[in-house]
């Protein structure tokens, strides 16, 4: 499929800049504290080990899931079949979350022994051509392995933030020896770990917060492919926006996975709803659709917005909607093959 070679490019790129990155991190804090940097490196690979072994139960843990027994939800089980046939991938395992909020997820360690999961707020609050356009997306996920990549990924930032943390408190509690000289170095050398930590967890956040963004277009032109229905994804993804904007829960720390990002989407609506007389057109009181996705437009463009989506895991509802309007359009001119799946990314 075109375009798909490039993902798997980007994903490369992101892959080899933020190890790089990681590695002279490692070597300046391991000359600056004297240590060998192969127990280092050494240390790293474990911690990214268990991150990725760990990982798929800390996620069951968290979200409640419950795996569904075969024939439960005879709808779900033959809508995700139907799509994992045409995509050629293993069968997920399939569950439901309890949680009202409307989204999804997929995780697992394979893309064998994936799971996607579904919360119960998604099954009640949006239509099966809706609920079917969110499986597409996160087949999609499957298919690309997203959530494989950033699972490993994601363990690099995190280890430098542990890192920065660590080295700080370190630093403050290295006072109280007696010996004013060597803790004054001690002190010193932690405090610039600390920095040069903190640094490298902020650069290494913004290259995985980029690629994640860039998974979740391949992932929504993969749900207009594989479902053939962009429209039932664009009006999926407003009601999952919305929805998510009114939950009264915290984010989850694990929301790079879900199909929605509770905390831009609380952004969203917020910014679009601080100016809502300025959005409402007819002057009545409720924003409409069309008036909504104006909004969303305008919102997305403003140089705030921009600047904050670059710590987001998504891209801005209105731009994942204006992708999937641009794929609907070229479906109509009957020139969309599966050889431009991903043109419009």
């Amino acid at each position: 499929m075109a375009r798909l070679v490039e993902l798997k490019l980007t994903m490369s790129l992101s892959i080899f800049l933020v190890a790089f990155i990681f590695a002279i991190f490692l070597a300046a804090i391991m000359f600056i504290l004297h240590f060998p940097l192969i127990l280092a490196l050494i240390g790293t690979v474990i911690f990214i080990l268990i991150q990725y072994l760990v990982g798929p139960a800390i996620v069951k843990a968290s979200t409640r899931l419950r795996y569904l027994k075969p024939g439960e939800n005879p709808w779900l089980e033959s809508t995700v079949k139907e799509l994992v046939d045409k995509s050629r991938i293993p069968m997920p395992k399939l569950a439901t979350v309890p949680d009202q909020t409307p989204n999804a997820f997929v995780f697992g360690r394979t893309a064998g022994s994936a799971t996607l999961a579904v919360h119960e707020g998604l099954l009640i609050k949006l239509n099966k051509e809706e609920v079917k356009g969110v499986i597409g997306h996160e087949l999609g996920h499957i298919r690309h392995k997203d959530y494989i990549v950033m699972t490993l990924l994601s363990a690099l930032p995190l280890l430098a933030y542990l890192i920065a943390r660590g080295t700080w408190i370190a630093a403050r509690f290295s006072g109280s020896s007696s010996r004013r000289k060597e803790e004054g170095s001690i002190r010193a050398a932690f405090f610039l770990v600390g920095i040069i930590s903190y640094i490298v967890y902020i650069v290494s956040l913004l290259c995985v917060m980029k690629l994640s963004r860039l998974r979740e277009h391949y992932a929504d032109a993969y749900s207009a492919y594989v479902t053939t229905s962009p429209r039932s994804l664009e009006s999926a993804l407003a009601k999952i926006t919305y929805g998510l904007s009114l939950s009264p829960k915290p984010p989850s720390g694990a929301r790079a996975f879900y199909i929605g990002d509770p905390a831009l989407a609380k952004q969203e609506i917020q910014q679009i709803m601080s100016r809502k007389e300025e959005y409402d057109l007819d002057k009545d009181g409720v924003l409409d659709e069309r008036e909504l996705q104006l909004a969303m437009e305008k919102e997305a463009k403003s140089t705030w917005s921009k600047i904050n989506t670059w710590f987001s895991t998504h891209p801005p509802t209105f731009k994942r909607i204006l992708l999937l309007s641009e794929i609907e359009r070229e479906m109509e001119t009957g020139r969309y093959t599966s050889d431009r799946v991903y043109a419009r990314v």
